[in-house]
């Protein structure tokens, strides 16, 4: 697990987009399946990809996947998908047939298996379980990750690659990538900022798999960890 940490959220966002066009500029000839997490601070990171980085990006390049999706129509200010239109999507050249949205309108059983099998035709496979180039997660600061919540750890070897899960705090429905499909991604990169977060990050760099977060951030391959100095409060700095 390599942690990286930033003066500010802001050169924090900046930092993992210029990692990600680095990891793509690195295979020039691979056609890149990303897996993006919604919530607000990628939501900074995208307003800046889409206004400093959008030359430099290979978007043609690039598959768009959620890891997760609130269950609400695209409209809806909670849509992980609708926040990512607004800033980056409407205005990157991303072939719009490389966007493969969950549909949040759509009942969660059903949606939930739908985009399972959607992902298992589109993305190729290894050790029976999907394998994205790249996983952008957060983690909540109650160290849920990818909308699997403590207490609902059975889902991170759940058998299927998106299931139905449900927020304990307001009781909001969401459709959730598992665990084995996260672990087999080639690049996991959790972005974390923010003093709200620095418990949630000790506990994944110094204690065991407490929560969902850290056990992804335990058990995942390439690891890594781009986080503010406010997130990184009690870890120190680690570059």
């Amino acid at each position: 697990m390599k942690v990286t940490v930033f003066p500010s959220s802001i050169e924090t966002s900046r930092g993992l987009i210029l990692r990600l066009v680095e990891i793509m500029n690195n295979e020039p000839d691979r056609i890149f399946n990303i897996a993006v997490s919604g919530g607000s601070t990628p939501a900074l990171m995208f307003d800046l990809w889409a206004n400093e980085y959008m030359e430099i990006t290979p978007w043609n390049r690039m598959c768009i996947y959620w890891v997760d999706e609130r269950c609400v129509p695209p409209d809806d200010s909670d849509s992980n998908y609708g926040m990512m239109r607004n800033l980056l999507l409407g205005m990157a050249p991303i072939p719009y047939e490389n966007v493969f949205r969950i549909r949040g309108e759509a009942k969660p059983v059903k949606e939930a298996a739908r985009y399972s099998e959607l992902v298992k035709q589109q993305v190729p496979s290894k050790q029976g379980w999907p394998e994205f180039d790249i996983i952008l997660l957060g983690a909540g600061d109650d160290g849920h990750t990818s909308s699997i919540f403590p207490g609902q750890e059975e889902l991170l070897t759940s058998a299927s690659v998106y299931v139905v899960s449900i927020n304990p705090r307001n009781g909001q429905k969401r459709i959730a990538m598992t665990g084995y499909p996260i672990l087999n991604a080639r690049h996991v990169i959790f972005l974390i900022t923010g003093k709200g977060k620095a418990d949630v990050v000790e506990e994944i760099c110094k204690s065991g798999d407490v929560g969902p977060a850290a056990y992804v951030a335990h058990h995942a391959q390439n690891v890594e960890l781009f986080m503010d100095e406010g997130a990184a409060l009690y870890i120190g700095d680690r570059k």
